[in-house]
Protein backbone atom coordinates (compact mmCIF):
# COMPACT_ATOMS: atom_id res chain seq x y z
CA UNK A 1 0.00 0.00 0.00
CA UNK A 2 1.08 3.51 -0.72
CA UNK A 3 0.92 5.62 2.42
CA UNK A 4 0.36 8.68 0.52
CA UNK A 5 -2.40 8.26 -1.19
CA UNK A 6 -4.08 7.03 2.21
CA UNK A 7 -2.83 9.82 4.16
CA UNK A 8 -4.37 12.65 1.30
CA UNK A 9 -7.65 10.30 1.80
CA UNK A 10 -7.92 10.96 5.42
CA UNK A 11 -7.04 14.40 5.06
CA UNK A 12 -10.31 15.16 2.59
CA UNK A 13 -11.95 13.66 4.99
CA UNK A 14 -14.88 14.86 7.26
CA UNK A 15 -12.80 15.81 10.35
CA UNK A 16 -12.97 13.04 13.79
CA UNK A 17 -11.88 12.89 16.72
CA UNK A 18 -9.88 9.65 15.60
CA UNK A 19 -8.45 11.88 12.76
CA UNK A 20 -7.56 14.07 15.37
CA UNK A 21 -5.72 11.74 17.60
CA UNK A 22 -3.90 10.25 14.14
CA UNK A 23 -2.03 13.59 12.94
CA UNK A 24 0.96 12.81 14.29
CA UNK A 25 1.36 9.18 12.70
CA UNK A 26 -0.09 11.15 9.21
CA UNK A 27 3.08 13.75 9.54
CA UNK A 28 4.90 10.66 9.65
CA UNK A 29 3.66 8.57 6.95
CA UNK A 30 3.85 11.60 5.04
CA UNK A 31 7.49 11.51 5.24
CA UNK A 32 8.15 8.30 4.83
CA UNK A 33 6.94 7.59 1.79
CA UNK A 34 9.00 10.56 0.47
CA UNK A 35 7.10 10.62 -3.19
CA UNK A 36 6.47 14.67 -3.30
CA UNK A 37 9.15 17.43 -3.88
CA UNK A 38 10.13 19.27 -0.78
CA UNK A 39 7.82 22.01 -1.96
CA UNK A 40 4.99 20.18 -1.54
CA UNK A 41 5.23 19.45 2.23
CA UNK A 42 4.82 22.30 4.40
CA UNK A 43 0.98 22.88 2.89
CA UNK A 44 0.43 19.43 3.40
CA UNK A 45 1.60 19.61 7.34
CA UNK A 46 0.17 22.64 7.58
CA UNK A 47 -3.62 20.46 7.19
CA UNK A 48 -2.15 18.03 9.39
CA UNK A 49 -1.16 20.35 12.31
CA UNK A 50 -4.62 22.14 11.90
CA UNK A 51 -6.68 18.83 12.46
CA UNK A 52 -4.73 17.70 15.23
CA UNK A 53 -4.91 21.09 16.94
CA UNK A 54 -7.68 23.34 16.22
CA UNK A 55 -11.38 22.65 18.07
CA UNK A 56 -12.94 19.38 16.40
CA UNK A 57 -16.98 21.29 15.84
CA UNK A 58 -14.52 24.28 14.07
CA UNK A 59 -12.88 22.08 11.50
CA UNK A 60 -16.11 20.27 10.74
CA UNK A 61 -18.35 23.66 9.92
CA UNK A 62 -15.39 24.59 8.03
CA UNK A 63 -15.42 20.90 6.11
CA UNK A 64 -19.70 21.20 5.82
CA UNK A 65 -18.81 24.56 4.39
CA UNK A 66 -16.78 23.74 1.71
CA UNK A 67 -17.26 20.57 0.61
CA UNK A 68 -21.11 19.48 1.28
CA UNK A 69 -22.34 23.01 1.15
CA UNK A 70 -20.40 24.09 -2.14
CA UNK A 71 -21.61 22.02 -5.01
CA UNK A 72 -18.47 23.30 -7.17
CA UNK A 73 -16.14 21.87 -4.52
CA UNK A 74 -17.67 18.49 -3.96
CA UNK A 75 -15.50 16.09 -3.13
CA UNK A 76 -18.06 13.38 -5.71
CA UNK A 77 -15.75 13.52 -8.77
CA UNK A 78 -18.83 12.78 -11.34
CA UNK A 79 -20.59 15.62 -9.93
CA UNK A 80 -18.12 17.42 -11.94
CA UNK A 81 -18.44 15.46 -14.87
CA UNK A 82 -22.22 15.63 -15.45
CA UNK A 83 -25.09 16.44 -13.31
CA UNK A 84 -27.85 13.62 -14.55
CA UNK A 85 -28.76 11.14 -12.06
CA UNK A 86 -29.82 8.58 -14.22
CA UNK A 87 -26.49 8.90 -16.01
CA UNK A 88 -24.66 9.23 -13.18
CA UNK A 89 -26.12 5.67 -11.28
CA UNK A 90 -25.01 3.49 -13.91
CA UNK A 91 -21.32 4.99 -13.72
CA UNK A 92 -21.60 4.54 -10.07
CA UNK A 93 -22.27 0.99 -10.09
CA UNK A 94 -19.22 0.56 -12.82
CA UNK A 95 -16.98 1.89 -10.16
CA UNK A 96 -17.68 0.27 -7.17
CA UNK A 97 -17.60 -3.13 -9.65
CA UNK A 98 -13.91 -2.02 -10.62
CA UNK A 99 -13.21 -1.34 -6.80
CA UNK A 100 -14.34 -5.16 -6.09
CA UNK A 101 -13.04 -6.58 -8.73
CA UNK A 102 -9.75 -5.40 -7.20
CA UNK A 103 -10.55 -6.64 -3.68
CA UNK A 104 -11.94 -3.41 -1.78
CA UNK A 105 -16.13 -3.29 -1.20
CA UNK A 106 -18.00 -0.54 -0.82
CA UNK A 107 -20.42 0.61 1.76
CA UNK A 108 -24.25 1.20 0.40
CA UNK A 109 -23.32 4.53 2.63
CA UNK A 110 -21.10 5.23 0.53
CA UNK A 111 -21.07 6.69 -3.53
CA UNK A 112 -18.44 5.25 -5.45
CA UNK A 113 -16.96 8.34 -6.82
CA UNK A 114 -16.47 10.12 -3.47
CA UNK A 115 -12.92 11.01 -3.70
CA UNK A 116 -11.00 10.25 -0.26
CA UNK A 117 -12.80 6.61 -1.10
CA UNK A 118 -10.57 6.78 -4.71
CA UNK A 119 -7.56 7.53 -3.03
CA UNK A 120 -7.65 5.02 -0.61
CA UNK A 121 -8.55 2.78 -3.04
CA UNK A 122 -5.36 3.80 -5.01
CA UNK A 123 -3.55 3.01 -2.18
CA UNK A 124 -3.98 -0.49 -2.67
CA UNK A 125 -2.29 -0.50 -6.29
CA UNK A 126 1.01 -0.51 -7.74
CA UNK A 127 2.08 3.36 -7.45
CA UNK A 128 2.48 3.22 -11.35
CA UNK A 129 -1.04 2.03 -11.72
CA UNK A 130 -2.36 4.80 -9.06
CA UNK A 131 -0.75 7.35 -10.90
CA UNK A 132 -2.27 6.36 -14.28
CA UNK A 133 -5.89 5.91 -12.64
CA UNK A 134 -5.33 9.53 -10.48
CA UNK A 135 -4.58 11.03 -13.77
CA UNK A 136 -8.08 10.58 -15.58
CA UNK A 137 -10.04 12.94 -13.50
CA UNK A 138 -6.73 15.48 -13.07
CA UNK A 139 -9.15 18.04 -15.10
CA UNK A 140 -11.64 17.76 -12.07
CA UNK A 141 -8.44 17.94 -9.48
CA UNK A 142 -7.04 20.96 -11.18
CA UNK A 143 -10.05 22.95 -11.14
CA UNK A 144 -11.20 22.06 -7.73
CA UNK A 145 -7.62 23.09 -6.30
CA UNK A 146 -7.59 26.61 -8.13
CA UNK A 147 -11.46 27.34 -6.10
CA UNK A 148 -9.67 26.73 -3.57
CA UNK A 149 -7.11 28.82 -3.59
CA UNK A 150 -8.68 31.59 -4.47
CA UNK A 151 -10.90 30.98 -1.22
CA UNK A 152 -7.40 30.76 0.64
CA UNK A 153 -8.37 27.34 1.65
CA UNK A 154 -5.17 25.45 3.64
CA UNK A 155 -7.09 21.76 1.56
CA UNK A 156 -5.61 23.61 -1.68
CA UNK A 157 -1.99 22.12 -0.98
CA UNK A 158 -3.78 18.41 -0.81
CA UNK A 159 -5.25 19.36 -4.59
CA UNK A 160 -1.62 20.18 -5.44
CA UNK A 161 -0.24 17.25 -4.35
CA UNK A 162 -2.48 15.15 -6.36
CA UNK A 163 -1.60 17.13 -9.65
CA UNK A 164 1.77 16.59 -8.85
CA UNK A 165 1.00 12.31 -8.11
CA UNK A 166 -1.32 11.93 -11.07
CA UNK A 167 0.35 11.09 -14.49
CA UNK A 168 -0.08 13.64 -17.07
CA UNK A 169 -0.97 16.69 -17.83
CA UNK A 170 -4.89 17.60 -17.61
CA UNK A 171 -6.78 17.72 -20.84
CA UNK A 172 -7.55 21.62 -22.16
CA UNK A 173 -10.61 21.04 -23.36
CA UNK A 174 -12.44 19.15 -20.56
CA UNK A 175 -10.22 21.52 -18.37
CA UNK A 176 -12.11 24.72 -19.77
CA UNK A 177 -15.05 22.86 -19.09
CA UNK A 178 -14.30 22.00 -15.50
CA UNK A 179 -13.63 25.57 -14.73
CA UNK A 180 -16.36 26.88 -16.62
CA UNK A 181 -19.05 25.78 -13.72
CA UNK A 182 -20.49 28.76 -11.69
CA UNK A 183 -18.87 28.71 -8.28
CA UNK A 184 -21.81 28.69 -5.61
CA UNK A 185 -22.38 30.64 -2.62
CA UNK A 186 -22.57 27.98 1.00
CA UNK A 187 -24.80 30.66 2.68
CA UNK A 188 -27.33 30.65 -0.20
CA UNK A 189 -29.55 27.65 1.41
CA UNK A 190 -32.28 28.24 -1.38
CA UNK A 191 -30.15 28.03 -4.61
CA UNK A 192 -28.07 24.76 -2.48
CA UNK A 193 -31.28 23.28 -2.10
CA UNK A 194 -32.56 23.91 -5.60
CA UNK A 195 -28.84 22.81 -6.94
CA UNK A 196 -29.34 19.36 -5.04
CA UNK A 197 -32.47 18.48 -5.63
CA UNK A 198 -31.55 18.49 -9.47
CA UNK A 199 -28.59 16.62 -8.92
CA UNK A 200 -30.03 13.74 -6.54
CA UNK A 201 -27.99 10.45 -7.55
CA UNK A 202 -29.00 6.94 -6.94
CA UNK A 203 -27.52 3.70 -7.24
CA UNK A 204 -27.22 0.22 -6.86
CA UNK A 205 -28.53 -3.12 -7.84
CA UNK A 206 -32.17 -1.84 -8.76
CA UNK A 207 -30.74 0.82 -10.63
CA UNK A 208 -31.40 0.07 -14.36
CA UNK A 209 -29.39 1.27 -16.59
CA UNK A 210 -29.38 4.41 -18.87
CA UNK A 211 -30.98 2.97 -22.86
CA UNK A 212 -29.47 5.68 -24.07
CA UNK A 213 -26.16 5.32 -23.31
CA UNK A 214 -25.54 6.97 -20.01
CA UNK A 215 -22.89 10.45 -19.73
CA UNK A 216 -20.40 9.82 -22.51
CA UNK A 217 -17.79 12.15 -21.18
CA UNK A 218 -18.51 9.98 -17.53
CA UNK A 219 -18.24 6.99 -19.57
CA UNK A 220 -15.01 7.60 -21.17
CA UNK A 221 -13.31 8.77 -17.55
CA UNK A 222 -14.48 5.70 -15.87
CA UNK A 223 -13.19 3.25 -19.11
CA UNK A 224 -9.94 5.04 -18.78
CA UNK A 225 -10.11 4.46 -15.25
CA UNK A 226 -11.06 0.22 -16.12
CA UNK A 227 -8.27 0.64 -18.96
CA UNK A 228 -5.54 1.96 -16.26
CA UNK A 229 -6.31 -1.00 -13.40
CA UNK A 230 -6.19 -3.64 -16.27
CA UNK A 231 -3.04 -2.14 -18.57
CA UNK A 232 -5.43 -1.80 -21.90
CA UNK A 233 -5.19 1.19 -24.54
CA UNK A 234 -7.23 4.62 -23.14
CA UNK A 235 -10.10 4.76 -25.77
CA UNK A 236 -10.69 8.45 -27.73
CA UNK A 237 -12.48 11.07 -25.71
CA UNK A 238 -16.05 12.07 -26.87
CA UNK A 239 -16.09 14.47 -29.21
CA UNK A 240 -12.53 14.28 -30.31
CA UNK A 241 -11.61 14.20 -33.93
Amino acid sequence: MTRTFKVLSLLLSYPTQELQEAAPALREALAGDDLLTEARYPGLYALVDQLGERDLYDLQERYVLLFDRTRSLSLHLFEHVHGESRDRGQAMVDLQTMYAEHGMFVSARELPDYLPLFLEFLGTRPLADARELLGQPLHVLTALRERLVKRGSDYAPVFAALEALADGKAEPELLAEARAVPDDDPTDLAALDRAWEETAVTFGPDTAPDTQGGCPKAEWMLQRMNDASTGAGSPARPGAQ
